[in-house]
């Protein structure tokens, strides 16, 4: 039998007045895979932290063994490159397993501009190396490829001691916990099964305790239209025995069986509310619904933007050479590729941030892109969040204010410095930015991060009606795989563009690219061209060379994609 490694009890819980915990127990049992969820806000990290012993609850109190090491993987990775160099052997290994290779040989230069995915993969390899007895993982697939999801998936299996895993991301729960704590409304309740299993028991849970309460309404109203009745005879009762008359005794009959029906009212009364006291349901708290909302405006034409030779270098570092792609108007475009492979700096190429090395990158000229980042730290600390909008007109501070309602940040959250919100509270902030833009193009750069489950799942829905364009970059299987349809795939340097969904590009069996023809029409083209150009100028000419040999190399691909 599993012994207890961590029993709490009576936890309570205090911040800036508002209760976050209020009475929490439980037990984890050695071996266990919890999944900790719940809306942003509710106390998840305030509990891991409490567990950790770097916040002291206001009440009740934690047993575990002083020998006891907790590997904590917080949600926001401050790691630096330097200590890389005092690392010892375990972290360079499993920094190796998740695809940082040789990372002990990088320069310093190269240590100290970490991506966000980099800086969690080596956060993960030190929680590692601290061979923990217990593993509490806050949102440890945010920036993860799926490489590295796949990698924690197993060393999760491998790990003998108890983990305890705080994330939104649905086919990570699904894949490695088998109960669920939820914390709702500063309690916390229990579920068995992964996240699918606690969705249909949830759901469940809701049915029968609203189907409770809708009987014990309908009760209460009988009973309520009884005394009613009482009441009206009662009140009758009394008139009568007050009219003026010859006759005393009838008089008499009426007050006497007035007080009788006082008495009956009393008691029914008296009855009715010791029952609901003792048989009390309180009616389900109704999930609190999210809702984005989106205007496209302007018919754009088919193709937006087309890649032709496109090539992206840094120094002596190249990320992607010689691509062609093209998207069109209304497209879902998911963008797969590993850590460090360019999705990103594409992403800022295609909003003009960073320039072309070779090759073309055409875009729509009447384009208007809404960009959301991963970097949740770029907002200014000490504005409020409408201060940090910068809108000043009475119709758009109203417009912010209702879409930050349906986002679930009430008026005490938009009123307070931003440097006081949570991660998933700073991201719904950037969402508002972006939803007051005027666009036809989305480009969202892992737009679920931070965001709870049930904002998750509303975006899915929203993206879904809106009518324009979606560039994503996102290693949420279940979100990407409702939304895209279509993906620029990052492999071996080049960017391929892939006619099907994740789940099918995933599954599938070594095949080609099924928009070959696109591919090869617009290698047809640019050797139309260059053929046109050589026979212009001298074989001695210095672009004679550099045309010929551009020329050579499409012929190779052509005959490979024919």
């Amino acid at each position: 039998m599993n012994k207890n490694i961590i029993k709490v009890t009576g936890l309570e819980m205090t911040f800036n007045l508002r209760k976050i915990l209020d009475d929490v127990s439980f037990d984890i049992k050695n071996g266990e895979r919890i999944g900790l969820v719940g809306y942003n806000g509710t106390g998840k990290s305030t509990l891991a932290n409490i567990i950790t012993g770097k916040l002291s609850p206001d009440k009740g109190y934690i047993e575990k063994s002083p020998e006891l090491v907790i590997g904590y993987l917080t949600q926001s990775i401050d790691y630096e490159g330097s200590d890389i160099f005092s690392a010892d052997g375990d972290l360079l290994q499993h920094s190796s397993e998740l695809g940082l290779k040789k990372v002990y040989e990088w320069e310093e230069n190269r240590l100290n501009h970490l991506s966000g995915g980099e800086k969690l993969k080596l956060a993960l390899s030190k929680v590692w190396a601290s061979k923990p007895g217990f593993l509490i993982l806050d949102e440890p697939t945010n920036h993860l490829d799926f490489k590295g999801i796949e990698w924690l998936i197993e060393e999760l299996e491998k790990f003998k001691g108890p983990v305890l895993i705080i994330s939104h991301d649905r086919h990570f729960l699904d894949k490695t916990v088998t109960r669920i704590f939820e914390i709702e409304n500063t309690k916390i309740n229990f579920y068995s099964g992964n996240y699918s299993d606690y969705q249909k028991e949830k759901q469940h849970r809701h049915e029968t305790q609203m189907h409770h309460y809708e009987v014990q309404q309908r009760k209460k109203e009988e009973i309520e239209l009884q005394m009613e009745q009482l009441s009206s005879w009662s009140e009758k009762a009394h008139r009568t025995s007050t009219k003026q008359g010859r006759d005393y005794g009838n008089k008499e009959y009426h007050r006497v069986k007035a007080k009788k029906r006082d008495a009956q009212v009393k008691s029914k009364m008296k009855r009715l509310q010791s029952e609901l006291e003792k048989n009390k349901v309180d009616k389900p708290l109704e999930e609190t619904k999210v809702r984005f909302q989106f205007d496209t405006k302007g018919n754009r034409g088919k193709r937006i933007i087309e890649a032709k030779h496109l090539t992206k270098s840094f120094n002596d570092r190249v990320l992607f050479r010689d691509s062609h792609f093209y998207l069109n108007h209304g497209e879902r475009i998911g963008l797969l590729g590993d850590n460090g492979c360019g999705k990103t700096t594409l992403i800022k190429m295609i909003l003009g941030e960073i320039s072309v090395t070779k090759g073309e990158l055409w875009k729509s000229e009447s384009l208007k892109a809404a960009y959301l980042s991963q970097d949740v730290d770029n907002l200014p600390a000490d504005k409020t969040a409408l201060e940090a909008l910068g809108f000043t007109d009475r119709e758009n501070i109203l417009k912010a204010r209702t879409l930050f309602a349906n986002l679930g940040l009430k008026e005490q959250f938009i009123t307070k410095p931003i440097g006081t919100l949570s991660l998933g509270e700073r991201t719904r902030v950037k969402l508002v930015d972006m939803l007051m833009k005027d666009y036809d193009v989305l480009i969202l750069d892992e737009p679920t991060n931070h965001l709870d489950l049930p904002s998750r799942e509303e975006l899915e829905k929203t993206l879904n009606d809106f009518a324009g364009t979606i560039i994503t970059v996102s290693h949420d299987y279940y979100f990407l795989n409702k939304l895209c349809d279509k993906l620029l795939v990052f492999d071996n340097q080049r960017i391929k563009r892939w006619e099907m969904k994740p789940e099918e590009y995933f599954n599938k069996n070594s095949v080609e690219p099924t928009d070959s023809k696109e591919t090869l029409m617009i290698i047809e083209n640019r050797i139309a061209t260059i053929l046109g150009e050589l026979s212009l100028i001298d074989q001695k000419n210095p672009k004679y060379m550099e045309l010929d040999s551009e020329f050579n190399a499409l012929l190779k691909e052509k005959r490979k994609l024919m």
